[in-house]
């Protein structure tokens, strides 16, 4: 970690609206939904073990973190609702993610597009419609 990387000075949950704050020792704060967060866990269950190996996450739109973790004075480990409690949030992942939320959310919506997934649970990975048959 770069020594004259930004570092949290405050963290806050709201959990009625379920975000996290976060505000930053160079004057920079963000607020990002937990469902972003979960969806985007550094965990190797979410990101896996190498390129091309993500996890796509889908029906997290109504996931909370139940608690929250210090790792040293480097990270934080949250526990989402659905279990997940793997991910460990270095600063500089942290606030990579906010600097890049907006860009970031619009990819993981057109990858859940893409796999005809969503956002809610219980929803189905798989497109509801008819399956096209690669059969000749």
């Amino acid at each position: 970690m770069d020594k004259d990387a930004p570092t949290p000075t405050e963290i806050k949950l709201h959990q009625k609206s379920r975000v996290m704050e976060v505000h930053f020792s160079d004057g920079r704060e963000f607020r990002m939904p937990y469902e972003f967060l979960r969806v985007y866990s550094p965990s190797a269950e979410v990101r896996g073990h190498g390129p091309g190996q993500e996890v796509l996450q889908v029906g997290k739109r109504d996931v909370d973190i139940t608690s929250l973790e210090p790792v040293g004075s480097y990270a934080v480990q949250p526990t989402f609702s659905d279990g997940h409690d793997t991910g460990i949030y270095s600063w500089d992942y942290l606030y990579g993610l906010g600097a890049n939320q907006d860009e970031l959310w619009r990819e993981y919506l057109r990858r859940l597009e893409a796999a005809g997934a969503s956002r809610d649970a219980g929803a189905s990975p798989v497109p509801a419609g008819p399956q096209r048959s690669h059969r000749h």
